[in-house]
């Protein structure tokens, strides 16, 4: 099976789980209004890539856990990866009408019913993976994964992030971004979330500790270079290929490396950052293959 099939064939794994948790908490108990049910729907079903959750998945594999071990971690990863897509998208934040193709949650419904799809959709990846059974995992583990999920999420991952990108963006603060500036905030923004994925195979195959934090550098390496090659196409690439706009980040002055130091040095970072993650992950031997094509992906991709 070639890597873009076995890709895919995860995908079909995870939005089947992804359209089973949301048509329980649609139907568990009072159920959710219906104009929220639908919201949610429409921003976590019909596209993506899945490779934050396919990560999960992949990671506790070469590492020895069965797949249906790693599945709720990957699940709520992806949830949690959804409702941050719907809140980046708002007017007040990127302002984007276009996702994956279709529009964007704010526009297909409005503003106040995308703050509360988001909203609830960062409460279910939580209460999926308290609730969810999950073959094979203790307390302990599954305790990891959920603190593990938080950090990565919240102010000192993901939303810290954006906030840092929104400050530069909305109020120009730091008038002029640094490197160090744009890959802390891309490093916590959206490389938090990949490293999360890649030490959430380990804590679920119980690996070691080396094997385990090895995995997570790699992880943030993989975030990183995802993160540039996106702005790569937010510069080069075709709106019908990406599903999105593109040359929005551009004109709006956003702070990516691009930007800063242009496409051509971009490209050469990019290929470093690719040299070192693929050093992390040296140790794992044919196990990681898998994953070495995963980040070959992430920096050859179009769309």
């Amino acid at each position: 099976m070639t890597f873009e099939k076995r890709l895919e064939a995860r995908a079909a794994e995870i939005e089947a789980g992804l359209a089973e948790v949301l048509a329980g908490a649609a139907s568990a108990g009072a159920g959710l209004p219906p104009r929220l049910a639908n919201a949610m729907h429409h921003a976590v079903m019909g596209g993506g890539k899945r490779i934050r959750p396919f990560l999960v998945i992949e990671t506790a594999a070469a590492l020895g856990a069965e797949v249906a071990a790693a599945q709720p971690a990957a699940i709520a990863l992806e949830l949690v990866h959804c409702y941050s897509l719907v809140h980046d998208d708002l007017p007040s934040m990127d302002n984007d009408e276009l996702r994956r193709g279709k529009p964007t949650v704010w526009k297909a419904y409005d503003e106040w019913t995308a703050i509360l799809a988001g909203d609830a959709l960062l409460t279910l990846a939580f209460e999926h993976l308290g609730e969810a059974s999950c073959p094979g995992l203790d307390d302990r583990q599954r305790l990891a994964l959920m603190t593990g999920l938080a950090l990565a999420s919240g102010g000192r991952g993901m939303v810290g992030g954006q906030c840092i990108d929104l400050e530069a963006d909305k109020l120009r603060q730091p008038k002029t971004p640094t490197k160090d500036h744009i890959r802390r905030l891309q490093a916590m923004k959206t490389g938090a979330l990949f490293r999360f994925a890649c030490e959430a195979g380990p804590v679920v195959a119980r690996a070691n500790a080396e094997e385990t934090a090895a995995m997570a550098r790699f992880g943030a390496k993989l975030g990183e270079a995802f993160q540039l090659a996106d702005d790569l196409l937010d510069i080069d690439g075709d709106a019908e290929t990406v599903g999105k706009a593109t040359s929005k980040d551009a004109a709006a002055g956003k702070a990516t490396l691009v930007g800063l130091e242009g496409i051509a040095a971009a490209r050469a970072h990019l290929a470093e950052i690719e040299r070192e993650a693929l050093g992390e992950i040296e140790k794992f031997d044919a196990r990681a293959d898998l994953l070495r094509e995963t980040l070959r992906f992430a920096c050859a991709r179009r769309k």
